[in-house]
């Protein structure tokens, strides 16, 4: 059935309309175009000026970050974590035990402790009487906070401070010593299976692993929101990460150490009593003992 004229034309408007308003929203979308051109030419300067100075504050914090991360240890260590000392101390205590490989050593009823990591000193308090300590950190900025608070405790005869990784503690040899402590470490640690091997490797048969870490949220089901929190200020907004030097708050290196090849582990998943909410994240904590 043939179409009207009024109908031919009607649709001849419509075209045109469509048209019409086509052109408009192309030249629309033009002028949007050329303003928010021209708005970031008249800005240039004004991003190369950003950029600058993020540029700038980024060289001086990665050129710095030993030296600021190690004051922020000494910091937030500083009489801070008074209840989680108690906590150490009973963990600690059983070191007295512990009957040294050196015949020197034992007629002396002392042991030889490594550290890995002592940062500012914070388990000096805990060592026993006569220990011969010597320490492994790869920050030098550690050392003179480690020399300053090792005065203040005259029962621990300090030994060598070693500037090297967990990963490659070759400077100290196979089997010479009789405990290796490592709290807080593992949870920066680049790769933990090596630095358990070289655990292994210095410890005399028989030696002891202590070991005590802040560890991924293991109880789910009334703690999901932590595990969540936890791996947000590890990947998404790595707070953690910056300000403590590489720290990851979502491992858990128990099957690593399970699996490390130690003769005995006793081990123990635990709530940790943190001083403010801030450190909420790293309540979830791991202590225990390994044995060589």
């Amino acid at each position: 059935m043939a179409s009207s004229p009024n109908e031919d034309a009607d649709i001849v408007l419509s075209d045109e309309v469509e048209s019409l308003f086509a052109e408009e929203e192309e030249e629309e979308i033009g002028q949007k175009s050329v303003t928010l051109f021209s708005w970031l030419l008249d800005h240039a300067n004004t991003f190369l000026y950003v950029f600058l100075i993020y540029w700038i504050i980024k060289k001086i914090v990665v050129a710095t970050k030993d030296r600021w991360c190690a004051y922020v240890m000494h910091l937030c260590t500083r009489g801070v974590f008074v209840e989680l000392d108690l906590v150490k101390k009973a963990f600690f205590e059983s070191l007295s035990n512990v009957v040294s490989t050196d015949a020197d050593l034992r007629k002396k009823n002392a042991i030889r402790i490594l550290e890995v990591g002592p940062g500012t000193g914070v388990n000096f308090a805990f060592y026993p009487e006569g220990c011969h300590l010597v320490v492994v950190d790869p920050n030098p900025h550690y050392k003179d906070y480690y020399y300053s608070n090792i005065k203040k405790f005259s029962h621990i005869h300090p030994q060598e401070f070693h500037i090297a990784t967990g990963e490659d503690m070759s400077v100290v040899p196979d089997n010479s010593v009789d405990v290796v402590v490592m709290t807080l470490v593992l949870c920066t640690a680049r790769d933990v299976d090596k630095i358990l091997s070289e655990v292994k490797r210095v410890l005399a048969p028989g030696g002891k692993f202590y070991f005590m870490e802040h560890i991924t949220e293991f109880d789910l089901e009334n703690h999901s929101f932590r595990r969540k929190l936890q791996h947000i200020f590890t990947h998404y907004i790595p707070i953690w990460p910056f300000v403590f030097d590489g720290c990851q708050l979502d491992r858990d290196p128990l099957p690593n150490i399970e699996r490390a090849g130690f003769s005995k582990v006793d081990a123990q998943r635990y709530y940790a009593p943190v001083p403010h909410v801030v450190f909420d994240p790293e309540r979830p904590n791991l202590k225990g003992v390994a044995t060589k």
